[in-house]
């Protein structure tokens, strides 16, 4: 290239850069509506932008041309920075991308239409076509290097955006919603209600929430992915819960899943206690598709609550039992339970398992002998029955 043609360029681009930069700013501001509808770029901060990006092109396109030869990888290239700086700072006030890539194209036709203007004299016809080429492809690439800053401080926001919806989640969890301030916090970035009344839901894999929504809708609704699960917020419409209830076993019966769900709980500020129920109530669930109320569970969520106690009552009235030989053992263990379950009838007992009356009978005297306790008065013992629900509950 003539060292005429590049002190042309520079010369040009000294003395006509304030004059393109006020002619770019004027219009955008009336051919890109973008910019003046959404008033989210002051006209200072969009003055500068232009002026720096149309000394970085003319300055590339200068070096190009300079050097007969393309640029290498644009992401090294320091010259690129003012269309960076222009992508993540659009990014971060929220510009739409189109918008921001329909100004730099007005700005290369601006800068294109200075050239031809000012080089007419000065420039032939050849190097004219050339300067051309290379200064679209600088627009070109100047435009990518704004649309990838633009992704960059996208990615970046929504991961500090899920990061932060996971503390905060982590934190209502965790009973934080007892302080006002955090209460506000959660209720405004994840629009949840301070103080409406709430059911807790929990499961142990992965919903398609899409299929959540339609079916508690019109319910509002909040879920987190959890390592262990998923947890969701059902935000009632008034008092009562049974709408809310019935959605959520119609949805724990269409996609065959367990759902554990906690009482009322009122405000954020009683999540936490919604979650270790609803957590508790799925836990007795053992897995089993349908859902798992917490109020429907209260012995086995007793016995849970405490395992000391749990351990104790299955050891005082089932282990001699359980010392038998496996067979002998889960026959008498099934028969109890039938038994249980029959309020203490032995014929209604003797028809669940399949045998004579007096085989049940039979049983239940050779139970009372192992666990030196009788069952003479007809009605099953209260230990019993939660020390069978107790032993269910026990890992297998």
């Amino acid at each position: 290239m003539r060292a005429d043609t590049l002190a042309f360029l520079a010369e040009h681009r000294r003395a006509s850069l304030d004059t393109l930069t006020e002619r770019l700013v004027v219009t955008i501001e009336a051919d890109n509506p973008g910019y003046r509808a959404t008033g989210l770029v002051p006209r200072t901060d969009l003055w500068h932008s232009c002026h720096d990006n149309i000394s970085r092109i003319l300055e590339l396109l200068a070096e190009s041309l300079e050097r007969d030869e393309r640029h290498g990888r644009a992401d090294d290239n320091p010259a690129y920075d003012a269309a960076r700086a222009t992508g993540r700072r659009r990014a971060e006030q929220g510009l739409p991308l189109d918008v921001v890539l329909r100004s730099f194209r007005i700005g290369g036709r601006l800068i294109w239409d200075d050239l031809v203007a000012a080089g007419e004299e000065a420039l032939d016809a050849v190097e004219l076509r050339e300067i051309g080429t290379l200064l679209w492809e600088v627009v070109d690439e100047t435009s990518a290097q704004v649309a990838t800053s633009y992704h960059l401080y996208e990615r970046a926001a929504v991961r500090a955006d899920e990061q932060l919806r996971a503390q905060l989640w982590e934190g209502l969890i965790n009973g934080r919603a007892k302080e006002p301030g955090f209460a506000h916090e959660v209720s405004r970035l994840l629009d949840l209600p301070v103080s409406g009344d709430y059911l807790v839901v929990v499961t142990g894999v992965g919903l398609d929430l899409a299929a959540v929504d339609r079916h508690l809708a019109p319910h509002a609704t909040g879920w987190v992915r959890r390592a262990d699960g998923l947890v969701g917020l059902v935000a009632l419409r008034d008092d009562r819960p049974d709408e809310a209830l019935g959605s959520l076993a119609a949805l724990a019966s269409a996609v065959r899943l367990a759902l554990g769900v906690s009482v009322v709980v009122h405000g954020l500020a009683g999540i936490d206690q919604g979650y270790r129920q609803a957590s508790l109530a799925l836990q007795v669930q053992e897995e089993q598709p349908g859902l798992a109320s917490f109020d429907q569970q209260l012995p086995e969520v007793l016995l849970l609550s405490s395992p000391e106690v749990s351990a104790r009552i299955v050891s005082v009235w089932l282990d001699p039992v359980l010392a038998l030989p496996e067979a002998e053992a889960r026959i008498l263990v099934d028969t109890l339970r039938a038994w249980v379950a029959h309020a203490g009838s032995a014929t209604r007992t003797a028809a669940a398992a399949h045998c004579h009356r007096n085989t049940v009978i039979n049983r239940l005297r050779r139970t009372e002998e192992l666990i030196g306790r009788s069952f003479a008065d007809g009605a099953p013992p209260v230990e019993l029955d939660l020390a069978l629900r107790a032993l269910r509950l026990e890992p297998q």
